[in-house]
């Protein structure tokens, strides 16, 4: 299994980025995925979770109606677009196999990236 994420970098608040998550080495079109971020000394923090086929998406209170979790089977790609951003969304995100809806930490996914840094700073 292999997740490379890519797109984050530094944004002003209320700016945007679009982070995308490269899935190899697994039936992508199979599984679940899920986001999740951590900041330093933190708990890893769920971000959202997508069905196998994108139908159904979930999303923590702390980003709904501001980040747009999607994927592309065909491409074994995820995408987070993350508009209105905020300082408090500054952290290291992570793109995880499975999940479920407001399962933090670790141990609910089976494999995660190396994470793309998101600074949210004016």
């Amino acid at each position: 299994v292999q997740l490379v994420e890519s797109g984050g970098g530094l944004a002003q608040p209320g700016g945007s980025l679009r982070l995308s998550c490269a899935a190899s080495g697994f039936p992508f079109r199979n599984y679940a995925m899920s986001w999740a971020r951590r900041v330093p000394g933190q708990r890893l923090e769920w971000v959202s979770t997508i069905s196998d086929d994108g139908a159904d998406i979930t999303y923590a209170d702390s980003v709904k109606g501001r980040f747009t979790f999607s994927r592309d089977n065909a491409k074994n790609t995820l995408y987070l677009q993350m508009d209105s951003l905020k300082p408090e969304d500054t952290a290291l995100y992570f793109c995880a196999l499975g999940g479920r809806p407001g399962c933090s930490g670790y141990g609910c996914y089976q494999n995660w990236g190396q994470g793309t840094q998101v600074t949210v700073s004016s």
